[in-house]
């Protein structure tokens, strides 16, 4: 027999807990067909709800249950991260609590990973009930990062992924405080198959992922794992210096030849805000830069466990 460890992050997931275990042990006579066991760990990320209570119910009825309850909300990558160190199984599997990772893929990802794979990984072609907005610029920072990272990011790509135990251990390697975990998955490489399907609205309750929340992702996902952004602002720190070199040589010419008329001051206004500006967009750039190497440095752990199950 070998394990499967199905590693489940949620947070205020108190409606989904027990449907989602339900979905997945639809898959028991395939596991007990194909020499399979399965341990379910849900990561409860310092939920607010009544999330621990209900994975202690499903606990109590089934010993394969395991649950880490963190002393605050570290954030998704923390959980991942957690789940991860603690599967024990010969694949680790990562999905959702809110059933918009569908355990029924199950099956056709382990004739994948029987067939020779590494992992199996999945995309949506569609983001069917989600805002205009949201979806439009999704799209641009896919396109973005893809164009300034060497690591490739799939489009649509979710957390829901099979993966062996070599690619497991591969990731558990990057100990990394700023995580990005589907640029992490790029970066480790191992021949993956991906599947498509369309988007799945949450079964229960609201995402937790607002736009804002999902810009600062972003940020994080193109610090992590592109300097591009350096690059461009010493860039444009060098071609403001050109501009002011030439400009300079212009005055110049035109007080040998013309004397010094005087110009108009909201051109000279307008000159100065747009370089203060570019100055400070820069700098922010650096300090975006600066912040994760401060985290870093500082060596605090990823989460703190209150609860273990």
């Amino acid at each position: 027999m070998k394990l499967l460890s199905v590693i489940v992050p949620c947070y205020n997931e108190e409606e989904n807990i027990r449907d989602f275990y339900d979905e997945l042990m639809k898959n028991a006579s395939f596991f007990e067909s194909n020499g399979l066991e399965a341990e379910v760990i849900y990561i409860d990320d310092g939920s607010r709800d009544r999330t621990v209570e209900r994975i202690k119910e499903v606990a109590a009825s089934d010993p394969r249950v395991h649950m880490v309850s963190f002393s605050r909300n570290f954030g998704k990558e923390a959980a991942i991260y957690a789940g991860l160190q603690k599967a024990k199984g010969d694949y680790a599997v990562l999905m959702d609590c809110d059933l918009q990772d569908p355990p029924a893929l199950l099956p056709e990802m382990f004739r994948y990973i029987w067939e020779g794979y590494d992992s199996v990984a999945t995309r949506r072609v569609t983001r069917k009930g989600e805002p205009v907005i949201r979806s439009f610029f999704a799209r641009m920072f896919y396109r973005i990062i893809n164009k300034i990272s060497r690591t490739e990011i799939v489009d649509g790509a979710r957390d829901y992924r099979l993966m062996t135990r070599q690619v497991v251990d591969s990731i558990l390697a990057m100990a990394e405080y700023n995580r990005f975990t589907k640029g992490i998955f790029g970066w480790v490489g191992y021949e993956t198959k991906w599947l498509e399907y369309e988007n799945i609205e949450r079964k229960k309750g609201e995402t937790k992922w607002s736009f804002w929340k999902l810009f600062l992702y972003s940020i994080d996902g193109i610090t992590a794992f592109s300097t591009v952004p350096l690059a461009i602002a010493s860039f444009m720190g060098v071609l403001f210096c050109v501009v002011a070199f030439l400009m300079i040589l212009f005055i110049i010419v035109r007080k040998l030849m013309f004397g010094d008329p005087t110009s108009g001051w909201p051109s000279m206004v307008c000159i100065v805000l747009m370089c203060s500006g570019i100055q400070l967009f820069c700098l922010g750039i650096v300090g975006q830069y600066l912040s994760k190497t401060y985290m870093e440095v500082k060596r605090r752990p990823l989460y703190l466990v209150k609860e273990e199950l």
